[in-house]
């Protein structure tokens, strides 16, 4: 079936993510399609599970985390390997090319108000034993979401630290939206494990040391929020109305070969990129690294208004997750990928946009006094073009490019992932019939899970090489896969 795609013109363990709509007019079988040789026939009466296989879907595996287990499952939705935590789900996770399995941990902490908290990172092998652990969580801070593997072997990941109400008035925050809590100050964190319960923090890059404000004269950090777009503004509210999470960032990515980072604040309707090639101290300035702007932001986009350059209807990221480098061997490599979730659009439905930033050389972005940096807009848009409600997860939710072409989809709200080919048809669709809780659901049963992220593996991927990929059965009670074959 035809899906919606909007052309406007013409991702390791990093979060690759695309999403797609559960879109009621695809009831739960097989979709005719012409050319399809040896048809598969998936049960019309399945709700759960593998509902739409056709052989354009891309020959891999996917990686999904529900509860305290992490599932690999095939094309069919058969297990091929699973892995069990002692922590519920933290957010990010991946498969290492060793085979083993990096996820993050939810440590329960009432001293921290903050949503998709994490606190533990944990290693386990192929076999499933735990081989190694981190645990970066207190009553003033905490990793929570974004988690990114390094080429030589570090760990990134994000963590928030509280800052009194005293500290963020010092920073210029405006009293009138300002709580009693304070505001959080999100944080990049570059780690060395070591052992199986250590780790030693090697860089690290502080939102507090980009603040810029024009509500008090009496600080050093005054200024003309239009005139610094390398900095933050403290008094930017975006959806935050004056909570202490005032940001949200919820995704991290690192490009190794630009040596930047780009992170996601869903709160102000923004991703930037930060240059990594700093030493911790160039990170807490405006000098130094390969783009000679030490920490503060190089690239920005999606939200103008927030540092000035714009009016509300120049914005064109609403809670948006899992923006990430396409990685250069796909199809727009090097271009950025966004589930562009909605959260705050005049319409409520989800996109997956991919955007070019304009280059200055190797290391800088193109920008313009006065102008946004570009593009204008993305250059390639997924919704439903049927009805683009049909398509929306208001939270959650990722985006991935394979190598065939296809788009990989985690509409995380509704616990769907699906793929789309390059002519926008929906050639896989499977449902999670696991509850949050970890409970598993027989056909029929409504699914009630929420989905942080899916990722899909090649079948020559190397942390497969040597593994026993044998599958088991599908997840789902009542499991009937047809005539389903990987």
């Amino acid at each position: 079936m035809k899906k919606c795609v909007l052309h406007i013109l013409p991702v390791l363990c990093a979060l690759y993510f695309v999403s797609c709509s559960d879109d009621t007019a695809v009831t739960p079988t097989t979709i005719p399609v012409s050319n399809r040789p040896d048809p598969v026939l998936i049960p019309v009466s399945n709700t759960l599970g593998v509902l739409i296989k056709h052989p354009k879907a891309y020959k891999g595996y996917t990686l999904f985390t529900i509860h305290k287990t992490t599932y690999l499952i095939d094309n069919c939705g058969r297990v091929i390997k699973q892995w069990v935590s002692a922590y519920d789900r933290g957010g990010a996770f991946c498969l290492m090319e060793d085979g083993s399995l990096l996820r993050t941990g939810k440590i329960d902490n009432p001293d921290m108000s903050y949503g998709g908290i994490g606190g533990i990172i944990e290693k386990f092998n192929w076999d499933g034993d735990l081989t190694w652990s981190f645990r970066y969580s207190s009553a003033t801070y905490s990793q929570h979401h974004g988690l990114v593997p390094m080429p030589n072997g570090n760990i990134l990941f994000l963590s928030a630290h509280k800052r009194s109400r005293d500290k963020a008035l010092l920073a210029g925050r405006n009293p009138e939206n300002l709580s009693d809590e304070g505001l959080y100050d999100e944080r990049i964190v570059e780690i060395k494990p070591s052992g199986t319960q250590a780790a030693t923090v090697v860089w690290e890059w502080k939102v507090w040391d980009h603040l810029s404000q024009d509500h008090d004269t009496g600080k050093d950090n005054f200024g003309i929020i239009a005139e610094h777009p390398g900095l933050l503004d403290i008094n930017f509210l975006g959806s935050s109305t004056g909570n202490s999470d005032w940001l949200h960032f919820n995704a991290l990515d690192y490009n190794a070969a630009l040596d930047q980072i780009i992170i996601s604040s869903q709160k102000l309707g923004e991703i930037y990129i930060i240059d990594h090639s700093t030493t911790t101290e160039e990170a807490q300035t405006g000098l130094g690294g390969n783009s000679g702007l030490g920490g503060n932001i190089i690239y920005r986009w999606g939200n103008p208004v927030a540092y000035q350059h714009g009016e509300a209807g120049h914005r064109k990221l609403f809670g948006q997750h899992n923006a990430h480098w396409i990685p250069s061997h796909l199809p727009d490599g090097g271009k950025i990928l966004i589930f562009n979730n909605g959260l705050g659009r005049n319409t409520d439905y989800s996109s997956i946009d991919i955007i070019s930033p304009p280059n200055e050389e190797t290391y800088n972005y193109v920008y313009n006094q006065g102008q946004p940096f570009g593009p204008l807009d993305a250059e390639w848009t997924y919704i439903d073009l049927e009805d683009p409600t049909k398509f929306y997860s208001k939270i959650l939710s990722s985006a991935q490019r394979l190598p065939n072409g296809n788009t990989f989809i985690c509409e995380g709200t509704k616990g769907t992932f699906f793929e789309i080919d390059k002519d926008q048809n929906i050639v896989w669709k499977y449902v999670n019939p696991i509850t949050n809780q970890g409970n598993r659901l027989k056909q029929g049963d409504a699914a009630i899970s929420n989905v942080f992220q899916a990722l899909k593996y090649s079948h020559d991927y190397k942390g497969f090489t040597g593994k026993d990929l044998t599958p088991g059965i599908p997840l789902e009670l009542d499991f009937d896969i047809g005539t389903c074959e990987p």
